[in-house]
C-alpha cells in the first residue's frame, strides 16, 4: 500500500495525497507547464484543452476539456491520485464535485510571492521539493535584477475588447506591473477583471497601454482604435504570458521584461 500523507491547500483544505503521486490532473496551464518543468511530464495523465506547454509533452496527453468546463467523466477514468486547480481558473462547484472523489490541491495565487510558495508547495507534493526550490530561486532572483525606472510609468492593461476590460489590484498581472515599474490606472476597481469603457480609458489618461496577447488575441491592427482614444498615449502589444502565467514559465519573464524596460519603460519615464 502506498504511504499517504495529509497536506493543506491554498484554500485550506485538508487533503490525504501519496507521499508520491503517480496519476496526476492538472487542470491549470501554467501549472502543467510547472509539472513538467519538475520532471513529472511521465506521472502526469490528464489536461486541459488549454494546457499547450510543453507542446510535445501535452499533446500525448489525454484532454478533459476546459479549465472551466472539465468533464468529470472523463478525469474518472484516468483514475487520478492527485488533481492539481486554482481558485480563479477552475469552476468552483465541479472542483467540489471533484473533491468528494480525488485529493484536489487547490493554488490561489495574486503575487509573484504567491507564485513562488506555490513552486514550492507543489514540490513538497509531488517529491520533487529540490527540483521546485532550484526554479523558485531561478525566478526570484532573476526578478531581483530587473532595474528599478526612476519614477512609476502610468499604465493600463487591457485584456479584453468589446466590451474593455482591464485589471485591478488583486491580480497577479497588477502585482508584475508593480515589480516593473508600472502604476496601474484601474488597480482601485472593484471588479478583479472591470469593464473599461472608452471615457473611463480617456479619463485614466495612461502614459502608456498594454495590449494582452490573451485571453483577447490583440494584435498590432487594433493599434489605431487605441491611439484614436488616446493620441498620445504609447500602445503596446504585450506578451500575456509573461504577465500572468504563474509557475515555471517566469523563469522567462525577467529577460523579456528587461528588453520591455529597455525599449518601452525607462524612455518613457525619461521623457
Amino acid at each position: 500500500m502506498l504511504k499517504r500523507k495529509l497536506v493543506r491547500d491554498q484554500m485550506g483544505f485538508s487533503i490525504n495525497v501519496p507521499e508520491k503521486p503517480m496519476r496526476i490532473v492538472s487542470l491549470v496551464p501554467s501549472l502543467t507547464e510547472l509539472l513538467c518543468d519538475l520532471g513529472l511530464e511521465n506521472r502526469l495523465y490528464g489536461v486541459t484543452k488549454f494546457c499547450i506547454h510543453p507542446e510535445e509533452v501535452v499533446s500525448q496527453k489525454t484532454k478533459v476539456g476546459g479549465t472551466k468546463t472539465f468533464h468529470i467523466e472523463a478525469i474518472k477514468v484516468l483514475n487520478p491520485d492527485l488533481i492539481i486547480a486554482n481558485k480563479e481558473e477552475n469552476d468552483e462547484e465541479l472542483i467540489l464535485k471533484l473533491k468528494q472523489h480525488y485529493p484536489v490541491w487547490i493554488s490561489d495565487i495574486e503575487t509573484l510571492d504567491d507564485c513562488l510558495k506555490t513552486i514550492r508547495e507543489i514540490g513538497d507534493i509531488t517529491d520533487t521539493r529540490k527540483h521546485a526550490e532550484r526554479i523558485s530561486e531561478k525566478i526570484r532572483q532573476g526578478f531581483s535584477e530587473i532595474p528599478v525606472p526612476p519614477r512609476k510609468l502610468r499604465a493600463a492593461y487591457l485584456i479584453w475588447r468589446r466590451p474593455y476590460m482591464s485589471i485591478n489590484r488583486r491580480t497577479f498581472i497588477h502585482d508584475i506591473m508593480e515589480r516593473c515599474g508600472l502604476e496601474n490606472v484601474f488597480a482601485g476597481e472593484e471588479s478583479r477583471y472591470p469593464e473599461i469603457t472608452a471615457e473611463q480609458l480617456k479619463k485614466a489618461n495612461p502614459e502608456v497601454i498594454f495590449l494582452s496577447s490573451e485571453p483577447y488575441p490583440f494584435s498590432e491592427k487594433h493599434f489605431e482604435e487605441i491611439e484614436q482614444l488616446l493620441p498620445d498615449c504609447s500602445v503596446v502589444l504585450a506578451d500575456g504570458e509573461m504577465f500572468s502565467w504563474y509557475g515555471s514559465h517566469m523563469m522567462f519573464a525577467p529577460a523579456y521584461f528587461n528588453k520591455l524596460m529597455d525599449e518601452v519603460i525607462l524612455p518613457l519615464t525619461k521623457a
